[in-house]
């Protein structure tokens, strides 16, 4: 899992649970929230991804790398609370070759 490259944390678990304790700190939720990932530049990857967020408010906006081969995906959604945030990220963590920033 791409997100725990360089991450001090010993498990995707303890990972998600120290995320969760910085988001309700730092965020007034609900809110807009803004997702980054990195996925190989294919239609069925950004697909994939919009299932995830299927049934919340989003917007996206994606850039090609200049080569072409990965792009950037960047989603404002309407979240509820920190759960709901943690949650989509381990969603999206199940895509193949997806990078979460």
């Amino acid at each position: 899992m791409e997100i725990l490259q360089g991450n001090n944390h010993a498990s995707p678990e303890d990972f998600y649970n120290s995320l969760k304790e910085k988001l309700e700190n730092n965020h007034d939720f609900p809110e807009d929230y803004l997702f980054k990932f990195i996925i190989p530049t294919d239609e069925a990857k950004i697909t994939e991804i919009y299932k995830v967020f299927d049934g919340i408010k989003f917007t996206m906006s994606n850039r090609e790398s200049k080569n072409g081969k990965y792009t950037a995906c960047n989603i404002s959604a309407f979240v509820l609370d920190a759960d709901q945030v943690v949650f989509i990220y381990q969603e999206v963590a199940k895509i193949e070759n997806v990078i979460l920033l």
